[in-house]
């Protein structure tokens, strides 16, 4: 296949690392309930281990349905003081949570690089992303404002409220540890609910780190609640979550087969979901488009996090005016740019496959793209990466068929397809021809295309000669079957809260 990847990595022990980390409380393998950190049912635990290395980080309490429902009754047994308190006490809690986050960054970095594998420097922003959602929603606990609404009855008034839902479920996924968390919470938390959050199971330091922080930022017991769990347990415990009446809402992030089930689930309750699921996102390049910049956002878009996020382009499309020019850019900024290694490894900026699956995932997509045609250019190999764990070089194809699994489902991985196109509507077309639409990007210079293309596009977010998107400012959701709901921006808190109508006659 295409030319192999430099690595590097060396010999990591991730045991070393963790004991780089410099304040040590903030590594935790219990779980925290009532503001105790307590044990799983009979002292059970499961295995986290580094991706890059596959060494044993840690065993984490094993949390089961049981163990949930007794941080559920937490929660709602600390819900009526929490809504109950100023919007500014809240305010200045969360600030506070967000200024312990901030001088932590690199042991959090460093806990996060080693559990999920992504390169620290990707890690260090990924903690400072997050901790923007914190110091935003600070701010907009103060801004939660209701309404009084016109009448034509002198004797009364009629008032709309908003309140806090209750008790919300956080279910979050292993590619965003951190910033998953900090970003529902923190607008359940500047809301008034209080929360019971199921980390991934490859992931949970993270999780139980920023815990720790929120814990001495002062957050009262019951309010802030981490129950891991193995992957065994996963099912139940996101069962209890999603059906247990004293929770009031579910907010997960993942794939949309599991929101589906969750969804489900909870219809039983009639509880508030935000689904932020799968996508499959379209870049495209029109023959107008500055080239070398569209190469170099790509290059971003699609690698970071070794090609692991929900909003990462997964079918370019390069009008055939500039394809063979832009192929040539692109793979040059590959094989020059991206070294593969350990992500505290020095220079890494490519990081090993999160789990097992999604590399075997990887390679069976490749194989069957491979197999009708498509031809690669650049990668198409695990990388033989001296630390050890699940490396898979990125990865570039052309003449991929319209049919394979590639095109039709999100990749989640660093495969990179390019594709021909010969005209906007037909582009527009395909880009759209999928059951999904959380993010697209496209790259023009003509103002109207970008105003029809923009609007044409079936997707929640758009990324216009850019391939960066996300901002603590913006909402952040898809359409179709890309979930429910906006995360982020002044409408990121209207999910937690309920509106309430008072007719008041005097």
């Amino acid at each position: 296949m295409g030319q192999q990847q430099k690595g590097q990595g060396g010999s990591i022990s991730s045991k070393d690392e963790l004991g780089k980390i410099k304040d040590q409380k903030l590594i935790r393998l219990d779980a925290y309930v009532k503001g105790k950190w307590v044990s799983a049912t009979g002292n059970k635990r499961f295995e986290v281990t580094d991706p890059g290395t596959h060494q044993t980080l840690g065993h984490v309490a094993d949390m089961d349905a049981h163990d949930v429902s007794k941080a559920v009754d937490a929660a709602s047994d600390a819900f009526g003081e929490w809504s109950k308190i100023t919007a500014k006490e809240r305010a200045s809690l969360l600030r506070k949570w967000y200024d312990l986050i901030v001088a932590n960054t690199d042991d959090l970095a460093r806990l996060l690089t080693l559990e999920c594998g992504k390169p620290f420097t990707e890690a260090a922003g990924e903690v400072d992303y997050g901790a923007s959602y914190i110091e935003w929603f600070a701010e907009e606990a103060k801004r939660v404002n209701g309404d009084v609404l016109p009448t034509t009855n002198n004797n009364s008034r009629m008032v709309v409220l908003k309140q806090p839902v209750g008790v919300v479920g956080v279910v979050t996924p292993y590619n965003f540890p951190s910033a998953m968390i900090t970003r529902k919470v923190s607008a359940a938390l500047a809301a008034g609910c209080t929360v019971v959050i199921r980390p991934a199971c490859e992931t949970p330091f993270s999780a139980l780190a920023l815990c720790e922080l929120a814990e001495r930022a002062g957050i009262p017991p019951g309010v802030f609640n981490v129950v891991p769990c193995s992957k065994e347990n996963t099912p139940e415990v996101g069962k209890e979550l999603t059906t247990n009446p004293k929770v009031r809402k579910v907010s997960f992030t993942g794939s949309t087969n599991v929101g589906k089930l969750l969804m489900s689930q909870a219809s039983s309750t009639m509880k508030k979901i935000s689904m932020e699921l799968g996508g499959n996102a379209p870049f495209i390049v029109f023959e107008d488009a500055s080239i070398h910049e569209a190469a170099e956002q790509l290059l971003f878009c699609k690698f970071r996090n070794s090609g692991q996020t929900c909003v990462c382009a997964n079918r370019i499309y390069v009008h055939d005016k500039v394809y063979d020019e832009f192929v040539s850019v692109f793979t040059s900024l590959v094989k020059e740019k991206l070294c593969i290694g350990h992500g505290l490894a020095p220079s890494t900026n490519f990081g090993p496959m999160i789990t097992n699956h999604g590399l075997a995932k990887t390679e069976e997509h490749l194989q069957r793209a491979v197999k009708a045609g498509a031809k690669v250019v650049v990668g198409g190999n695990r990388a033989n990466i001296e630390a050890g764990g699940d490396f898979f070089e990125p990865t570039v194809l052309v003449n991929v068929n319209n049919d394979v699994p590639m095109t039709c489902e999100e990749t989640f991985s660093p495969l990179c397809p390019i594709y021909r196109f010969s005209s906007e509507e037909d582009v527009v077309r395909c880009a759209n021809n999928v059951s999904v639409g959380l993010a697209g990007y496209f790259f023009s210079r003509d103002v109207g295309r970008i105003i029809r293309v923009a609007e044409s596009l079936e997707v929640g977010v758009v990324g216009v000669n850019t391939g960066s998107i996300e901002s603590e400012v913006a909402p952040f959701g898809g359409v179709k079957q890309s979930g429910v709901g906006r995360e982020g921006s002044r409408y990121g808190i209207d999910d937690y809260l309920n509106i309430k109508y008072l007719n008041v006659v005097f």
